[in-house]
């Protein structure tokens, strides 16, 4: 006899429909598992045989074959556990097969039978509801499976329960809908707000512009000025995630395992990674290709302090997924993408010791220190900051100073009029959905988007001619403009705009022009 129960393998975030074939035949008693199982598949064996022993059940004595199909695409994971234990229960005669005709199941079992969550539910729940199947997972992960899971799916504590539902002795509840509401985190605390921060006034309106277009942002500057206060204070300023963004995120969440109680977070996610951070830490990999920071911070913030001490293998990995706003991950037998785009936010001091400006501290190899240590950051990576900042130490009198009047709030006020502005525009020209902000546009979007006067045009120009400004520098320095100009709810990009977004790219104007080489002729 065969049974075949429905459940699911994750690629990236694309979801892959997998049957689990069980078969028992007559012959010497063996369990083998078949159809390309990593280890944590192959041993669920052993979870499955010791779960039905402590429900008083015993594997028949017979060859017992399990084939994931396809049999060509690797499965990984423990989520298999449970299709293959119904699956052997269809064999064995306990549940019928029209039981589970209609339904997809993933968990992991204990050896006394009990479910433990897994990842991958919430993407799972989204892909069987598509195909009008319910899904079966652990109670656990009810309320995951509830946002966008049919209303017919059932959540068990342990494979019992799920028995004694199949056979008529007990009832689970069905996923009943759940309110947008209560799905919300409630556990992220306050936003940290700007006000907190004393003086820093062109720092913090260069964070504003930032969080008003969606750019990238280099800070530079001694320790103890602020930056990290600066970036941590950037998702607070961001206006929150909307419905279909929410689900975005946190379907990479779960694939990672990292959503507590369903609760799907409104504000957007903030990632800070440690320098010593490798290549898969950041952009994903490893031998499951898990998602990486750049993924898990999708349609946030992802924040590098002490950029220069990074691997410099992982910051050049950041370069493609920072201009697309994809990353994928090749291996010899797959592809896997996860969506990132993000906003790049990057903290450095000027020199190793960070003292370069200050004439009482700067260490004696001035300024080679400083070559050296800014010359750790490639040239293709840096022109992918749109706004370049120097953020100087704060003075002893401004520390003294009463807290600002002016706070997150107010700013954020600002930032959600600016967006709405850029929205409405793209929207009447319409642009793609991937494209919500003028950090987004690109290409003739950009030329639709950001026409400036001709005072404005031929500042510009001149700027790219002096400064050596590449193509690429040229045209973010144009969405800069733009943001600059819809903040102050001018439809065009004017001279003034222009000037102050050239003003934020200060490691142009501090390296000037390059040097022409002559060659000597004899």
């Amino acid at each position: 006899m065969v049974a075949y129960v429905s459940t699911m393998a994750f690629q990236g975030i694309e979801v892959v429909d997998v049957e689990v074939q069980v078969q028992t035949a007559s012959g010497m008693p063996s369990f083998s598992v078949v159809g390309l199982p990593d280890k944590a598949v192959g041993e669920s064996r052993e979870r499955v045989r010791s779960a039905l022993h402590a429900m008083g059940l015993a594997l028949p004595s017979k060859r017992i074959t399990v084939n994931l199909s396809p049999a060509d695409l690797i499965k990984e994971g423990s989520h298999y556990d449970l299709p293959i234990a119904l699956g052997l229960l269809v064999t064995m005669g306990v549940l019928e097969a029209e039981d589970l005709a209609g339904f997809a199941a993933l968990g992991e079992l204990t050896l006394d039978g009990k479910l433990l969550p897994v990842s991958g539910v919430l993407p799972a729940a989204v892909h069987a509801n598509g195909l009008g199947k319910a899904l079966i997972c652990p109670l656990a992960q009810v309320r995951e499976a509830a946002w966008a899971g049919h209303p017919d799916g059932l959540a068990a504590p342990n494979l019992l329960t799920l028995i004694n539902h199949f056979k008529g002795s007990q009832q689970l509840a069905p996923l009943a809908p759940v309110e947008t509401e209560s799905l919300i985190s409630a556990t992220d605390g306050p936003a940290l707000d700007l006000n907190e921060i004393k003086g820093q006034e062109t720092a913090k309106r260069a964070l504003e512009i930032t969080a008003a277009g969606g750019h990238n942002l280099l800070m530079t500057g001694p320790p103890g000025s602020g930056k990290s206060m600066l970036a941590a204070r950037l998702p607070g300023l961001l206006p929150p995630l909307g419905a279909t963004e929410i689900l975005e995120a946190s379907m990479i969440q779960s694939l990672a395992g990292l959503l507590k109680d369903g609760e799907l977070a409104v504000r957007r996610p903030f990632r800070d990674p440690h320098h010593s951070a490798s290549v898969a830490a950041l952009v994903g990999g490893g031998n499951k290709a898990r998602p990486g920071e750049v993924s898990l911070a999708h349609l946030g913030v992802l924040f590098l302090d002490e950029l220069p001490e990074f691997n410099r293998a992982a910051l050049e990995a950041l370069r493609q997924p920072i201009e697309t706003g994809r990353v994928t991950i090749a291996r010899a037998n797959a592809h896997v993408s996860y969506p990132a785009r993000v906003q790049l936010i990057a903290a450095m001091n000027p020199c190793r010791c960070g003292h370069l400006a200050d004439a009482m501290r700067a260490c004696s190899r001035a300024p080679k220190c400083a070559e050296s240590y800014q010359n750790r950051i490639s040239g293709p990576l840096l022109d992918r900051f749109d706004l370049h900042i120097d953020v100087p130490a704060v003075r002893a009198a401004d520390l003294a100073l009463p807290p600002p009047a002016e706070g997150s709030a107010e700013v954020a006020a600002r930032i959600r009029a600016a967006r709405t502005v850029q929205q409405d525009r793209l929207r009447q020209l319409g642009a793609e959905t991937e494209i919500r902000c003028n950090g987004d546009t690109d290409g003739s979007w950009l030329d639709q988007v950001a026409r400036p006067d001709d005072l404005a045009r031929r500042l510009l120009v001149e700027a790219a001619d002096r400064f050596g400004l590449s193509a690429r520098a040229y045209h973010r320095v144009l969405r800069v403009g733009r943001t600059i100009a819809d903040l102050d709810q001018s439809e065009a990009v004017q001279r003034s705009h222009i000037a102050e977004a050239l003003s934020y790219r200060r490691l142009e104007a501090a390296r000037g022009p390059a040097p022409v080489r002559l060659r000597a002729t004899a």
